[in-house]
């Protein structure tokens, strides 16, 4: 399971190492949102929960789609900006269309909106499969597409002032620490780049980010098979401090290749009982449950959807559930004609960080 960026033909200077601030916000509106996948930053979730004002918190509630269990393309800058507010501008300037469909992917859920497809903007048929598709994710995606479509001016106005809002509230006092340390790291992978070349420059971003040995594709170990070309556009590689242990690209047609990647060290495993551990790695053994909890790390899904995503029968997913499910890693909640999974990501932690690491990207 990869995605390979084509950089055939790549310019000088086409492969760029840059900070972007909306790129690190996306990260901690992240963790806010997941917690769990971040246990090394529960404090500081916490504390930024307690000192938001009651109207920020729901405002973040209402659009949480947009960076929760995958985040949408536009909130990751091809060309990053010094400040947080030229990278608003710049989103600001991204027409309806692409804006919409990129929200879209993330409420209704990646794998179900079809690039190339008439606008639900000026289309009703495809306007009323979207409303569908983000009633099945539950009642606020579904309003939130509602508006979304309805008046797209007025949504993209208000998530600019929730970002701002958050700013205000949190982001501007972090990001003056966390900036450091993304230059330091800059630092590093500008000068590797220079000197030894991009196959050095990434393997020194992550081990899951390889050159071909071709030398004309970059290969990312991401959640499914995918392709996109850098186009003579270049490729941008991200540094992230709140991002870890997550992997973030950006892959869609229309959209030039980005990559997000954590800094820092991950903190220790928790030791588990030798019977559970025996128990989960045999669980975690099968490739199909693997790829299925890779899908459940990004948000809560059915039977059927698990299904769909990976073109398998909905008994052939039930019996791989029910094994993870004995083994501590899943739990299941009913939502009305639905039984939705969620992944118990304090038990997998304890498995190892590379393991979660692996899964979560």
């Amino acid at each position: 399971m990869t995605l390979r960026i084509d950089i055939g033909g790549l310019p000088p200077g086409g492969l760029r190492f840059a900070a972007s601030p909306l790129a690190e916000l996306t990260a901690m509106l992240h963790v806010l949102a997941e917690p769990g996948h971040h246990p090394q930053l529960a404090g500081w979730a916490g504390d930024v929960w307690t000192g938001l004002r009651p109207e920020l918190a729901e405002r973040l509630r209402e659009a949480e789609f947009l960076w929760r269990s995958s985040q949408a393309d536009f909130l990751y800058p091809a060309r990053p900006r010094p400040t947080l507010a030229e990278e608003l501008d710049d989103v600001d300037r991204i027409d309806d269309e692409r804006y919409v469909t990129a929200a879209l992917v993330t409420t209704c859920g990646s794998n179900r909106i079809h690039f190339g497809a008439p606008s639900p903007l000026t289309d009703a048929t495809e306007r009323e499969r979207a409303l569908d598709l983000a009633q099945s994710r539950g009642a606020l995606q579904e309003a939130f597409a509602e508006r979304l479509l309805a008046d797209p001016a007025a949504v993209r106005a208000r998530v600019r002032h929730t970002f701002e809002r958050c700013a205000e509230a949190f982001f501007d006092a972090t990001w003056a620490g966390v900036a450091v340390r993304l230059a330091t790291d800059l630092r590093l992978k500008n000068d590797l780049l220079k000197r030894q070349g991009i196959a050095a420059a990434l393997a020194s971003v992550s081990d899951a980010v390889t050159l071909a040995p071709t030398g004309d594709c970059i290969i990312v170990d991401k959640l499914q098979d995918k392709a996109t070309t850098a186009d003579g556009t270049g490729v941008t590689f991200i540094p992230s401090v709140f991002g870890r242990p997550h992997l973030v690209a950006v892959h869609a047609p229309g959209w030039q290749p980005v990559v997000q990647y954590p800094v820092g060290e991950p903190g220790p495993a928790e030791p588990v009982p030798l019977e559970t551990v025996t128990l989960r790695l045999e669980a975690l053994a099968h490739p199909v449950r693997l790829r299925l909890l890779r899908n459940l790390a990004r948000g809560p899904h059915t039977n059927r959807e698990l299904a769909h995503a990976w073109d398998l029968t909905p008994p052939e997913v039930s019996r791989h559930l029910a094994v993870l499910r004995r083994a501590g890693l899943l739990t299941p909640s009913r939502h009305g004609r639905y039984v939705r999974y969620t992944l118990d990501l304090p038990a997998l932690a304890a498995l190892g960080s590379d393991l979660l690491a692996a899964v979560l990207r």
